[in-house]
């Protein structure tokens, strides 16, 4: 008996807990957490104000996409003896949503916003009040309600001078290490974001695509006749012990990864100058001259040779676990003629995303590529009798990283570009021809079966890259040039336009008197599904015809405490914008007709067609 009561009572204590988190009319919940359990005055400590936004909703980032969207914005009220420091918000989530043909930048879920609080010396107080007002634009899929405010507050606790606290809420703060009072690492962390580059250009196919070109170097000319020299150097060392064999194998390929990374890093530091300089077109011109000239040698038709000095640095090798780990970091001097100009080039894009992450991640992933054929035959040494011997099909290799450099010049010269459509036109022109020259004009020839094979292949695999390209390219041009269409037309005369006027009570008298139905429109500038209503639904020929046989009237709610909004928005219950009401002659609401949100044409006009007839 006692274990049922002990259910109910636990039950009945959660009951308000659950509804309370079941209501939807509720957008978000703001808190206040600190890194301590008390603060000692003097002293300057992490704090965050959490977010919990109801799963059916979304908020602005602080910095919306567009100028005319509401920022979330946090600002601390001015205490004495307190003083807050910079309010560091999360990047946004770019999303989709069904009344949007662009992404909104926005916050969902759970977002923590972090800054830092001081408290003077002087304080003498056991407590203080922390408070603050937050400004948000919610939305959900369909609608776009008013802007609005939320304060909040908490208290904190002051320690003594010599009492002891304790760090809290450590997971949410671990993962914001660049505030004015967090353990700093360097700027890495805040410069350069990987997450985001991962969001916004897919890196994990960015990865596999480095680490197969790794793979791809190996069979270059410079490259391929040093795996079984660099594997027979490794056996004459090892005194006959696969162990040290493969040790000697790990050590090669750790000293390449190690340069290669450095050198990524390097590129992404110099980032933030790489990226200005971009802006120049000049600059654009003279990168793309300069890969076009590194591909032009990928073709045989001059070759790039080395200082003999660098040759003898590299060249210079030393013996035991040392020596192979110093051929690791200079193998790339040796091998430079045939993969510099693809390092190169994967410089260059490092450069100009900046993020040091990525680039010692893409060269040390390049670099994996590159030595995985050496780790492997250092486990099974016995394969090196089975390696292909090196010929003319490797100067086939050459003239596939000749177009992938070709195709890297257009891609920095995108901006130049009079039109993205020409832009990708131009790289599926690339990658057709590299189809056609790999498949069936290069001259390279083998006595094998299994060349002539993989010249076909490839040449298909570039033919279906420059048709995915050309058709992805044609498709959205289409949709954009059909969305301007759709926005010109509705803007190109007042008599192809829904003739709108301000919302009045005379208006709905003349309605009444003329036996015409209405049509009212609430609509705010903030909202962005008013304005795609506007750009590709009362803007299309059948709506337009059909809005004749209306009033139409619009409601602007952008500034709703004004005394004429506040007043229709309470007549007609609206909650959120877009929301299109449809009365009769006399003035009476269709309920059932209502919309609240971005409809289609194709949606909206059986709606206005039932109007019509029931009026």
């Amino acid at each position: 008996m006692k274990s049922y009561i002990a259910i109910l009572i636990f039950l009945l204590s959660v009951l308000p807990i659950s509804i309370n988190s079941q209501d939807s009319n509720q957008v978000l919940t703001v808190e206040i957490i600190s890194s301590m359990d008390k603060f000692k005055a003097g002293e300057t400590y992490p704090i965050a104000v959490v977010l919990y936004i109801n799963p059916s909703y979304h908020i602005n980032g602080n910095k919306p996409n567009d100028e005319y969207l509401i920022p979330t914005v946090i600002n601390f009220l001015s205490q004495k003896e307190v003083t807050f420091g910079k309010i560091e918000y999360p990047e946004s989530k770019n999303k989709i949503f069904s009344f949007s043909e662009k992404p909104l930048a926005v916050y969902d879920d759970t977002v923590n916003i972090f800054s830092s609080i001081t408290f003077g010396s002087n304080s003498n107080e056991n407590k203080i009040l922390v408070e603050g007002e937050l400004e948000f634009q919610p939305c959900n899929d369909e609608y776009c309600l008013e802007p609005e405010k939320v304060v909040f507050r908490k208290e904190f606790l002051i320690a003594q001078n010599d009492e002891k606290t304790t760090a809290i809420n450590q997971n949410i703060f671990a993962q914001h290490q660049s505030t004015d009072v967090a353990i700093k690492e360097t700027d890495i962390s805040t410069k350069y974001d990987l997450t985001k580059t991962a969001e916004e250009k897919g890196l994990l196919w960015t990865f596999i695509l480095v680490f197969l070109s790794g793979l791809a170097l190996n069979l270059t000319p410079c490259v391929y006749p040093l795996i079984p020299i660099t594997i027979s150097y490794f056996g004459g060392q090892t005194q006959g012990k696969k162990g040290n064999l493969i040790i000697h194998s790990l050590l090669y390929v750790l000293g390449m990864a190690i340069t290669y990374s450095i050198l990524g890093m390097i590129a992404a530091f110099t980032g933030s100058l790489f990226g200005a300089a971009l802006q120049n077109p000049i600059v654009l011109i003279v990168i793309a001259i300069i890969l076009v000239a590194l591909a032009l040698s990928m073709f045989d038709l001059y070759e790039i040779r080395l200082p003999a000095a660098l040759n003898q640095i590299a060249g210079d090798t030393k013996k035991g676990f040392w020596g192979t780990f110093f051929m690791g970091l200079t193998v790339g001097i040796v091998a430079a003629p045939c993969i510099g100009p693809f390092v190169l080039a994967l410089l260059t894009y490092v450069g100009e995303k900046g993020d040091v992450l990525l680039g010692f991640w893409l060269f040390f992933v390049l670099a994996i590529g590159m030595g995985i054929p050496f780790i492997f035959i250092g486990i099974f040494s016995g394969s090196i009798k089975k390696l292909p011997r090196s010929g003319t099909w490797m100067i086939w290799v050459r003239s596939i990283f000749g177009f992938v450099l070709i195709a890297m010049a257009i891609y920095f010269l995108e901006p130049l570009f009079p039109t993205l459509l020409i832009f990708n036109f131009s790289l599926a022109l690339v990658f057709l021809l590299a189809g056609i020259y790999l498949a069936w004009i290069e001259s390279s020839k083998s006595n094998g079966k299994i060349f002539p094979i993989m010249r076909n292949i490839i040449g298909v695999i570039f033919f279906i890259l420059s048709i995915v390209i050309s058709t992805s390219a044609i498709q959205s041009y289409v949709n954009k040039s059909l969305a301007i269409a759709k926005t010109e037309f509705g803007n190109s005369a007042s008599a192809e336009q829904i003739i709108w006027t301000e919302y009045s009570e005379q208006k709905l008298q003349e309605a009444k008197e003329q036996n015409v139905p209405v049509i009212i429109d609430f609509f705010a500038d903030w909202c962005v599904p008013c304005k795609e209503m506007d750009a590709f639904t009362f803007s299309q020929p059948e709506v337009i015809k059909m809005s004749k046989n209306f009033i139409m009237l619009k409601v602007d709610l952008t500034t709703e405490d004004t005394p004429q909004a506040k007043e229709q928005k309470s007549k007609f219950m609206i909650k959120g914008v877009p929301t299109i009401v449809f009365l009769t002659p006399n003035g009476e609401e269709l309920q059932d007709l209502r919309v609240v949100g971005f409809l289609e044409e194709e949606e909206l006009l059986p709606i206005m067609q039932n109007a019509l007839n029931n009026k």
